[in-house]
């Protein structure tokens, strides 16, 4: 396992010149599906996640993300899951729509250690509306400013993930398809939807019967923009209270609040405050992120305990 680790460490280093297009989360250690259909079913349970993410609060048209997601083991070994994204930027102008079915086949290793493949399919609808840009001056160029309306793409991605009580790494590409949307060649202007690699890797230790910690990192990698690497660190007391910080490499700190108000229901909160020069800025008041995930027993997990992943 480490060679492994080390292999994949240098392989992401020698890619770190490339750009973000996919959302981006804070509490992405309890949000998997949407990056790696091989997390669907390994909960054990039938599991529902909403999520909200404000970004950059007080800075006018800044983006804003919802994702839901349903997955449950439908087998011993046959998972299935259903996911939906919505990202907007600049109050509507911009909005984009990705849903998709996931599929995972789990392989169980020796001594609880289990190795799961997943494949998803699904589609993306993208809408840009020039008229709510509030400058926005019509020039006669129609190619730039005709308006995109539900333009449908479809996509597919995979992933692997390896996971036992407590410890997880993943793999995975959510979207193979490179589309492109429109191409003002005029202009030289093109926008397309390109592959993000990602990796995402955690560990729970125990240090007492009431405290475990959790160390967690996501490393996330597309063509054209820099690595980007989160790192957290999380503390659960009694199996209700969480709570922890997160560092994004030259981006932003974090700090993260969880509460399992029942074996069924848990609520998570994240804030976020930029390093760079934009968070100085007095109309940047952060970004602030709310989870809620419900889940039910199912007859592969009779009792629903709670996980940390």
């Amino acid at each position: 396992m480490k060679r492994v680790l080390i292999v994949l460490l240098l392989w992401v280093t020698y890619w770190n010149g490339w750009a973000q297009q996919d959302a981006q989360y804070t509490q992405y250690m309890y949000n998997t599906l949407s990056v790696n259909p091989a997390y669907a079913g390994s909960r054990g349970v039938l599991s529902f996640a909403g999520l909200h993410r404000s970004q950059w609060v007080g800075l006018d048209g800044a983006p804003s993300t919802q994702t839901i997601n349903l997955h449950s083991p439908v087998s011993e070994r046959v998972g299935l899951g259903l996911s939906f994204i919505n990202d907007e930027i600049g109050n509507g102008t911009n909005q984009e729509s990705n849903f998709d079915a996931s599929f995972s086949y789990t392989v169980p290793l020796a001594r609880s250690r289990n190795l799961s493949f997943g494949l998803k399919a699904g589609g993306h609808l993208l809408n840009i509306d020039f008229n709510r840009l509030r400058n926005f001056n019509p020039s006669g160029n129609t190619i730039q400013e005709t308006n995109i309306d539900n333009k449908f793409s479809p996509n597919f991605g995979a992933g692997v993930y390896y996971h036992t009580e407590k410890f997880y790494a993943g793999l995975s590409v959510p979207n193979f398809l490179e589309t492109k949307h429109f191409d003002n060649a005029a202009n030289s202007f093109t926008a397309s939807e390109r592959m993000n690699f990602y990796f995402i890797s955690g560990i729970v230790a125990d240090l007492s019967y009431d405290w475990k910690f959790k160390p967690a990192i996501l490393l996330k990698m597309v063509n054209g923009a820099p690595l980007q690497a989160d790192f957290s660190a999380n503390f659960r007391y009694q199996d209700k209270l969480t709570f922890g910080a997160a560092y994004r490499w030259s981006a932003a700190w974090s700090a993260l609040f969880g509460y399992q108000l029942s074996d069924k229901l848990m609520l998570g909160l994240a804030y976020d405050r930029e390093t760079t020069e934009l968070g100085s800025q007095a109309f940047n008041d952060g970004s602030f992120e709310v989870l809620l995930r419900y889940e039910l027993k199912t007859r592969y997990r009779k009792i629903i305990t709670p996980r940390f992943f």
